[in-house]
């Protein structure tokens, strides 16, 4: 009802335009023509579903739009980049690269868009410079036409091994600033107007052919944008775009401040894609510029249509949509500065660790944090860095008593130059036994990080050796490689999530129905205990008794476990490396006293770092818990021998639950 009540509003200020330019006289005509009309980026098929449905919306959905899109007569179409590429594979079981080829066929006319990481890429750290110049080549030949790229620091060095591939491509490469501020303005110690003005130069000075800037958090005011739009064109020659979310509710403002100040591009999505922590709607945009010497020149019309089959398909992914408050806006986001998709993993992280209580405490310690490591803009990979680290000194209860491996190789400079120092005394307590070292690099980040293709084609040269699938494997080598061995046949289970159906909409919908009308769902019929089986399953190396009813006719059978001794087909793995895949274990023993190796939060166990029976020196790592999207390395308690692993290789464990003893 509200949407159709607003597409009457549009369509009713579209006939009273046409009405008053019939009126005017041909000189008033001719002052009123477009002189400078902002052009538009849709963001509907990447940016709009990965804030509002967790990246979810599969190419099956995306398909039967993507020539509607492109015949609207947008700047672009952002389709790829940012978290598709890894969710694709992760949850979707989709080739994102042949997610990109098959938009490229169906879009002739609007160039593709991508948001690149610099060289994080797709993936949450730095990659070597034949990872990211095969990337970006490989990204080309599928159909990518745009690269807008940004860097987590604004490190310009970042950029150089992307935009030197790129450039003897003859893309469009568009770098972006990330924006952030330490204030409610532009302004305080760190990120005022010049320090906005160097960074643009800088880029530009790259070979940038145009300038985004960056505002992933939906922070940035009217004013500001105004400001930004009017200064930065003062001293680059090239297009400027803006991006920014709806999350506060300053994002239409924020917009229609900088089309006056001359931007030339902004980033929407179509309407039931849009607001919340999304882009901007495009529709009310184009309405509100009519008339004007911004005016979009683009139809409304096939909007309807896209709009409305856009609601059509919402419901399947409505799951992912907060709805705990009524309000689409969170001002929240104008105190503790969160981006959207940074809250989601901010409460997931705490959901884990049984601590949902603690949101507070987090927002309070992420100030502190941020400042302790150089005030890095919250976006990938730094937004997930600060956050699961703000979490972590909240959850032990003592700041920086347990630090991610990415917090350390933050500190150690594989990630960049931050834009102000690292607090010293927390460098150094991060860099503690530090691998690489406790003293920290100053150069370009890649300088010191070794090519990764050779061992990337070793690992899947048994089922692949196209270069597509040596990149999944490279950017993601334990999800990646999962991916690849279903792709190819070597595993008969998908990985990730079941699409849902519109079946499953229904039944929902008429559940809601039922309890709305106080009428309960009805019941499944009871079990038949004399046809119920015991089996056991073993899941993630955790063995569980369940009991299945048995269908007419069929008798009971002995179902044996799967045994210690017969593991599952190890999936093929880079020398030297460890499998990812191990046998079932038996369930948790309970081991207390001093050598007790403890999860600290809830994960996966990636690693083991040594051999049962090898003496360790207390606070020497032994296994790697990837929690939160990062990795953990979980020290000895004492010195001693490593008596044994209670969890294997890949099972998922709880907080508290003993991994390995000590004695």
């Amino acid at each position: 009802m509200i949407y159709e009540t607003y597409r009457l509003f549009v369509r009713g200020r579209q006939r009273a335009s046409r009405t008053r330019a019939a009126r005017r006289t041909p000189q008033e005509g001719a002052a009123m023509a477009v002189k400078h009309p902002l052009k538009i980026t849709d963001t509907t098929l990447r940016d709009a579903h990965q804030s509002l449905f967790a990246t979810r919306m599969r190419f099956a959905d995306m398909a039967p739009i993507v020539e509607k899109l492109d015949a609207v007569g947008f700047h672009s179409l952002e389709v790829w980049g940012g978290a598709t590429f890894d969710v694709t594979h992760r949850f979707l079981q989709e080739d994102p690269w042949a997610r990109l080829r098959e938009i490229k066929k169906r879009a002739k006319r609007t160039p593709l868009q991508m948001l690149l990481r610099a060289q994080n890429l797709v993936g949450y750290r730095n990659y070597a410079d034949d990872v990211c110049r095969a990337f970006c080549r490989h990204a080309v030949d599928c159909g990518m036409d745009i690269f807008r790229i940004f860097d987590a620091l604004n490190d310009a060095r970042n950029f150089e091994t992307s935009f030197a591939a790129l450039r003897q491509t003859g893309v469009h490469i568009q770098a972006a600033i990330s924006f952030s501020v330490t204030e409610r303005r532009i302004g305080g110690p760190v990120f005022t107007l010049d320090y906005y003005k160097q960074k643009a130069k800088e880029f530009v000075g790259l070979g940038a052919h145009s300038l985004c800037i960056k505002d992933m958090a939906g922070i940035l005011t009217p004013e500001d944008a105004r400001l930004l739009v009017t200064e930065l064109r003062k001293i680059v020659d090239v297009p400027i775009q803006l991006h920014t979310h709806f999350t506060a509710g300053l994002g239409d403002l924020a917009y229609f401040h900088a089309a006056h100040a001359g931007v030339d591009v902004i980033d929407c999505s179509v309407s039931p894609f849009a607001y919340r922590s999304g882009q901007p709607a495009a529709e009310p945009l184009i309405v509100a510029l009519e008339g004007t010497r911004r005016a979009t020149g683009l139809p409304l019309e096939p909007l309807y249509e896209i709009a409305d089959y856009l609601e059509s398909i919402a419901p399947k992914y409505r799951h992912f949509l907060g709805a705990a408050k009524t309000s689409i806006i969170d001002i929240g986001v104008l105190r503790h500065q969160v981006p959207g998709g940074m809250l989601s993993n901010l409460l997931n992280q705490l959901r884990e660790a049984e601590a949902l209580d603690r949101l507070d405490d987090v927002f309070a310690e992420l100030p502190h944090t941020r400042r302790d490591l150089g005030y890095p803009p919250l976006v990938t990979p730094t937004s997930q860095i600060v956050g699961a680290q703000a979490v972590m000194n909240v959850v032990a209860g003592e700041r920086y008593k347990q630090v991610s491996q990415e917090v350390k190789d933050y500190c150690y400079g594989l990630y960049g130059r931050p834009p102000a120092p690292i607090d010293p005394a927390v460098r150094a307590k991060c860099l503690k036994g530090y691998p690489r070292g406790e003293t920290p690099i100053d150069v370009r980040p890649a300088d010191v990080l070794a090519p990764e293709m050779d061992k990337a084609f070793a690992a899947i040269k048994e089922f692949s050796t196209d270069l597509g699938d040596a990149l999944t494997y490279a950017l993601y080598p334990r999800t990646g490689l999962a991916f690849l061995r279903w792709k190819h046949g070597l595993d008969e289970n998908p990985p990730g999530e079941r699409a849902k159906t519109f079946d499953e909409v229904r039944r929902e919908d008429e559940a809601i129905k039922q309890a709305l009308a106080g009428s309960p769902p009805a019941r499944p019929a009871p079990l038949d205990a004399a046809h119920l089986q015991t089996v056991r399953v073993v899941v993630a190396g955790e063995v569980f008794e369940v009991q299945v009813e048995l269908p007419d006719g069929a008798a009971p059978r002995l179902v044996r476990p799967p045994t210690a001794g017969a593991p599952p087909t190890a999936a093929p793995k880079a020398a030297g490396e460890k499998s990812a895949v191990a046998a079932p274990a038996p369930p948790a023993k309970t081991a207390a006293g001093p050598g007790a190796v403890i999860a600290p939060m809830p994960g996966v166990i990636v690693r083991q770092l040594v051999q049962v029976g090898e003496m360790v020196q207390a606070g020497q790592p032994v296994v790697i818990l990837e929690a939160m999207k990062m990795e953990n390395a979980l020290p000895a308690p004492i010195a001693g021998a490593l008596q044994s692993f209670l969890k294997p290789l890949g099972a998922t464990v709880a907080r508290g639950e003993t991994i390995a003893v000590i004695g």
